[in-house]
This record gives C-alpha cells, sequence and structure tokens, in this order.
C-alpha cells in the first residue's frame, strides 16, 4: 500500500472514468436535477445483449443507480498516485464511487480510492437523496485495487444490491453501461462497448492485474470504483484505471480499463459474515503530559503485542509510523489505522540518544462493524 508509484507506471487511476464518446446521461438522483452532457444515443439507446430481457439503457439506469455511491475518503496518510491528476483526490481527501454488493450494506470500490484513509471512520459514503453514513473498510486488496466497504443499511430507504455477472463471458464489441460519480455530479450513466479484453495494468503496489476489461470510454474524474454493467444489467467490472495510448497518433489519446467482476470474488469471500471487523493493531498505549521533543512517548507495551515483539519499550519515543511523522499516540493510532492487521509497518523510534527503524508486522484487535 505504501509503495510509491514506479516511474514507469504510466497509468493514471482512474479517479474517474467517463465522459464524451456514446454518452448521455438519464437523470441525476442525488440532487434533484439531470444533466445532459453529450446526447449520442446507439448504444445508449441499445437494447439489452439479451432481447427477451426486455431492458434498455434507462431501466438499467433506473433500477441499478440508487445502488451506487459517491465515496469521500479522508486521507491520514499521504499516498503519491496518478489518481491526482483527475482531481478526485486532494492533500486530504479523495473521492470516487462504489456499488452495494449484498443486503448487509457492503458496497465494492477501488482500494485507490481509501486508500490511505482510517479503516474506520475516515470512509463516507453518499446514496441517492444526499443520505450519507459512516463506511467501515472490512477488506482490501491492494493487488487487485480493490477494498469493500461496509455501512449500516437498517436506517436506510430499500436500495436493491447489484447484480454480479460473469466477466469471462464478456466479448469484445458487447454494449456496455457505467453508473458513477464524474466531478461530482451524482450517478451519471453513460455507454459505450468492450474494446478489447486480457489487457494488463498494473497496481500502486507494483503487481500486475490480468484480464482488465479495456472500453472505448473517454474520462473523467470521480468514477473510480463504479460498475461496468452489461447489457442485461449485470456488472462485469470495476471502473479502475486510464494510461495514455501510445505509438504513432495516440498522443492525447486515453485507455479506460476495469477491473474484471470475478477478480472480486476472492476479496467479497473474505469478508466476514458474522459483521465483525479486525482492525490493525499496535500494542502500545501513549504517555501523557510529556513535553519538549516531537513525537510520541510510549508508556506502555503490551507483552504479547506487535510491538512488545521487535523490543519497543515504555520510555521509547515513536517519531514516525510507515514515513509519516506523529507527534502524539493519537498521530500513531491514526496511521496504523489506515493499515490491515498483518501488514508491515516501519516503525521510527528514539531511545535517548539514538534513533533505529523497527520493521513491525502489525496484529489484530477485532470490534462490531456497522450492517449488522
Amino acid at each position: 500500500m505504501r509503495a510509491l508509484l514506479k516511474s514507469h507506471f504510466v497509468s493514471a487511476l482512474l479517479g474517474g472514468a467517463i465522459v464524451g464518446g456514446a454518452f448521455v446521461v438519464f437523470g441525476v438522483a442525488g440532487h434533484g436535477h439531470t444533466v445532459t452532457i453529450i446526447d449520442q444515443s446507439p448504444v445508449a439507446n441499445a437494447p439489452a445483449a439479451d432481447p427477451s430481457s426486455g431492458l434498455t439503457a434507462h431501466a438499467i439506469y433506473q433500477r441499478d443507480a440508487p445502488g451506487v455511491v459517491f465515496v469521500r475518503a479522508r486521507l491520514v496518510e499521504p499516498v503519491a498516485s496518478p489518481f491526482d491528476l483527475f482531481h478526485a483526490r486532494e492533500s486530504d481527501t479523495s473521492t470516487g464511487s462504489g456499488f452495494l454488493v449484498d443486503r448487509r450494506g457492503d458496497i465494492l470500490t477501488d482500494y485507490h480510492v481509501i486508500d490511505g484513509a482510517a479503516r474506520s471512520g475516515g470512509v463516507t459514503v453518499e446514496f441517492e437523496g444526499d443520505t450519507i453514513r459512516d463506511a467501515t473498510v472490512v477488506a482490501v486488496d491492494p493487488a487487485s485495487d480493490l477494498a469493500v466497504l461496509r455501512v449500516n443499511v437498517h436506517s436506510l430507504p430499500p436500495v436493491r444490491p447489484l447484480a454480479l455477472g460473469d466477466s469471462t463471458s464478456v466479448s469484445v464489441g458487447d454494449p456496455i453501461l457505467e453508473i458513477g460519480n464524474p466531478f461530482g455530479v451524482d450517478r451519471t450513466l453513460t455507454s459505450g462497448i468492450v474494446s478489447a479484453l486480457q489487457h494488463q495494468i498494473q497496481a500502486s503496489d507494483g503487481t500486475i492485474i490480468d484480464n482488465v476489461i479495456q472500453t472505448d470510454q473517454p474520462v473523467a474524474a470521480g468514477n473510480a470504483g463504479g460498475p461496468l454493467v452489461d447489457g442485461e444489467g449485470r456488472v462485469i467490472g470495476i471502473d479502475s484505471q486510464i494510461s495514455p495510448a501510445s505509438g504513432p497518433g495516440g498522443s492525447g489519446q486515453q485507455l479506460a480499463f476495469a477491473i474484471p467482476i470475478d477478480t472480486a470474488d476472492t476479496i467479497l469471500a473474505r469478508v466476514d459474515r458474522e459483521h465483525a471487523l479486525k482492525l490493525a493493531y499496535l500494542g502500545i498505549v501513549g504517555r501523557s503530559g510529556h513535553a519538549g521533543r516531537a513525537g510520541a512517548v510510549v508508556g506502555s507495551v503490551d507483552k504479547d503485542g506487535p510491538a512488545a515483539t521487535v523490543g519497543i519499550v515504555p520510555g521509547d519515543t515513536i517519531t514516525r509510523i510507515g514515513g509519516v511523522a506523529v507527534d502524539s499516540i493519537a498521530d500513531v493510532m491514526s496511521v496504523v489505522s489506515t493499515y490491515s492487521p498483518g501488514q508491515p509497518v516501519a516503525v521510527t523510534i528514539r531511545r535517548g540518544r539514538h534513533t533505529r527503524t523497527l520493521s513491525v508486522v502489525l496484529g489484530s484487535q477485532t470490534v462490531v462493524s456497522p450492517g449488522g
């Protein structure tokens, strides 16, 4: 998660996706107004791949748009990302899209949308009608650029989860629809076709993601994490990245990519059905009332915790977590909360006149998460 993007990683993370091309905005439910950006109809008004279904693009939008949310993450830890290029990430905020996948309140989005935010209390989602709810990050997979959020749906009007399809059945030329929040405009619909299959893109941790879906969509900010839907209204992918086209005539052109929905099977299977949430745990308590030099003074250490395992002791001063400077135990906990249990993190401590950096594998503590 923390690795800076390599210089050869030219893919700009799709703080968004889609404005232009064959593009019709059918409605903006969240703020009660409709915006038409470009009105070109062929694919947007095409019937479903299965004519017997009787679904039009508008019918799919009316059915599925309420299950698409606007995601806002408050960043504790700054993360370098080409996502910045599309104005969906500011110094302390990242925004994108996501969509409801079950009736428990689980929402699928891109990892890079919430990267750097606290797992609990750092992310909110906005449903139709300007309804905002706190979301908890219950699972992340940086190697696939995917994350699962959870919200408490009991106080919400009934919202239909989006139907998940089979990305292995996708063919070049198939019509596709996308619902998201480009430039912060609520639940905008765009349309196009599948341009190519079996591409590879690089995740922010350097891992290669296979079998991604390329679409013919132009690009805007805010659709990252939104659903790529087939002609029958089934999610076949998650909007993820763009990259500049190369070669003669490619200047100024961009290619849009979506992670196949089948790639999400693993992370969705990991989500705890008992609504328990595992948060990263360092195993220290701070000492109050210290003054003078910057850092967080350790007051006590859990004897079997991660910090004790690497030799951190009471009286040590923690000055950095994962490369981020800290001035209090609250700072330490905020940064730790952006990690997942089992992840290693660099902890810099000062002991007397000596400073050293230790690699700590974070432990796990269980809390009750929203949604159940």
